[in-house]
């Protein structure tokens, strides 16, 4: 399970990364690009991946983790299910998000 506080722990950890309101969550930032987004309503995490990475993480936990179920989906942007997610597998994938964005 991740929590609030530790999904925004690890995603402030890395250099640059600033939080702001994004509709009605919460976005972790690199200047103006997003790399997650926070639901509290669903208590559920949204990243920012490429295809590659969106379907290897799927393919550890299709229950827990897809793909949005619309155009945003087939640009890379992941659910995860933080309830039931182990904090490895998502802090591997918060890393890899950041890092997609970074590299842009």
């Amino acid at each position: 399970m991740v929590t609030l506080e530790l999904f925004r722990r690890l995603a402030l950890s890395f250099t640059e990364v600033n939080e702001q309101p994004h509709f009605e969550k919460i976005s972790f930032r690199v200047d103006k690009r997003i790399f997650a987004t926070y639901d509290a309503k669903k208590n559920q995490a949204c990243l920012k991946l490429n295809e590659i990475d969106q379907s290897v993480f799927s393919s550890f936990d299709i229950s827990n983790i897809s793909p949005v179920a619309n155009k945003w989906g087939k640009q890379g942007w992941t659910l995860f299910n933080l309830d039931k997610i182990r904090e490895d597998l998502f802090t591997d994938a918060l890393t890899t998000a950041y890092h997609n964005v970074i590299r842009k």
